[in-house]
């Protein structure tokens, strides 16, 4: 193989890193630093025919494929041992028409390239929480974000996607040509090629948003939960919550005798009027005040990027999640009382509750594992500065995981957040949909080239 790279670097307008070439290192490294892989040739691209050339490449040589976009993938799939890494960073072009409130995304792009560029204009589209998210790898599998109660997932606003397939071809899939290879990536991960283009409808939306963050005790947990699973569901569309299990931020706005301690938030993300987030706001608190909060007026590019910090590149992570139809007494007491146990201050666990833009969307319309009911999606993030430490934080994560299913829709949940995407898990997580899906990988995957994902198995036995 090693005499052959010299062919793949003439075939690509982009760098071609083998080991032993400067600035290898620098495009394999991933986020999560639990998983350190080594390709055998990184292919950082630059076009759509870049893409083509490196596929055909790596199908020719028996080469393992791995597409690496923001190097997100929890479990480590953005990359690959002895294989063919296609490197997407260079592919982060947007383009918008604030007219036709379109954007054309490069695959590569980030969700702090989507955001900066619409935001100019006053627009944006539902995504991620966390801004060095890659826009693909988040799109692919759904997206759930701020403005999913409003305008539904990520995918709901897909128009157009242009991709790589695995014999090579350049595609456009869309509503009107392929349609059903644009029904199978939304929602179907990486399966069934590498998207180099994505085309958005885009909402108005800020550029100011208000923005609410509220803290209790751990000793309140349950308290406040059930209080808030009474309002949260009546609160206006142009209001979002998300419920976290955290330590306190050492934030200038939060009380010095409260940072890191270990307790309950209610982050509040109002996208109508100053008045009408104080009132949601105030409702959230009048069964329990919080120890500390705070509510302002904030750029929404500021709101997309909070998290980005706390969750930058180099920490060691794991993660499991779960669907819950509701917020029973007994999921409460199992979430609120399992947060005892944790030991790093950098774990989190989160639920979001889908209903309102997220329900407007026909459940055989996308290929989306999460069926369009109400529902809570809660997701477990261990996270921890050093390597030693993710073994007593996975162990928490799992066990708070085990302890809630009986409470659980079933035992999927959603494919972007699986740490160990297991065929089981994935089939649940997919349910009524797998088949079809299987049937669209045989047509357009038939050898699994892409597999390094949460895959869908074309010789998956009884489909």
């Amino acid at each position: 193989m090693t005499q052959t790279v010299g062919e793949l670097r003439a075939a690509v307008s982009g760098a071609v890193f083998a080991p032993e070439d400067d600035g290898y290192d620098t495009a394999r490294r991933l986020w999560n630093a639990e998983h350190v892989r080594e390709p055998a040739v990184i292919a950082q691209v630059h076009s759509a025919e870049d893409v083509q050339a490196a596929v055909r490449y790596a199908v020719a040589e028996g080469l393992e494929i791995a597409v690496r976009g923001g190097g997100h993938s929890i479990a480590g799939l953005s990359s690959v041992d002895g294989g063919l890494m296609i490197e997407l960073s260079r592919l982060n072009q947007v383009t918008v028409d604030p007219e036709a409130r379109r954007a054309r995304v490069g695959g590569g792009a980030l969700l702090r390239d989507l955001d900066a560029a619409t935001q100019e204009h006053g627009l944006a589209v539902p995504a991620g929480l966390i801004g060095h998210t890659g826009v693909g790898g988040l799109t692919l599998g759904g997206g759930m974000g701020w403005l999913t109660r409003m305008h539904g997932l990520t995918i709901d606003n897909l128009e157009s996607v242009q991709l790589v397939t695995a014999d090579g071809s350049i595609v456009r899939a869309a509503e009107d040509e392929n349609a059903d290879l644009f029904w199978a990536v939304r929602g179907g991960g990486g399966n069934f090629g590498v998207v180099t283009e994505f085309e958005f409808r885009l909402h108005q939306v800020g550029p100011i948003v208000n923005f609410g963050l509220a803290f209790w005790g751990q000793d309140q947990g349950a308290e406040l939960l059930r209080a808030a699973r009474e309002v949260i569901p009546t609160l206006p569309r142009e209001v979002n919550v998300v419920i976290a299990a955290l330590n306190a931020p050492p934030a200038p706005f939060v009380p010095e005798e409260h940072r890191f301690r270990p307790g309950f938030a209610l982050v509040v993300v109002g996208f109508g009027s100053p008045e009408q987030h104080a009132e949601a706001v105030a409702r959230l608190q009048e069964t329990l005040p919080p120890l500390f909060q705070v509510v302002t007026p904030m750029p929404y590019v500021a709101v997309q990027q909070l998290l980005d910090e706390a969750n930058g590149p180099g920490m060691y992570h794991y993660e499991k999640g779960a669907y819950l139809e509701t917020l029973s007494d007994e999921a409460i007491d199992v979430y609120t009382s399992q947060q005892v146990h944790k030991t790093s201050p950098m774990s989190a666990a989160m639920i979001y509750h889908l209903d309102e833009g997220y329900l407007e969307t026909d459940d055989d319309a996308t290929s989306f594992g999460g069926q369009r009911s109400e529902r809570y999606a809660m997701f477990v993030i261990a996270t921890t500065p050093v390597p030693e430490a993710l073994g007593a934080e996975r162990a928490w994560v799992r066990t708070l995981w085990d302890a809630i299913q009986p409470y659980a829709i079933n035992i999927g949940s959603y494919v972007n957040g699986m740490a160990e995407p297991d065929a089981a898990r994935i089939r649940a997580s997919y349910g009524d949909k797998y088949e079809r899906l299987v049937e669209l990988k045989r047509k357009y995957d038939p050898d699994n080239v892409f597999h390094r994902n949460q895959n869908i198995n074309p010789a998956a036995i009884g489909s």
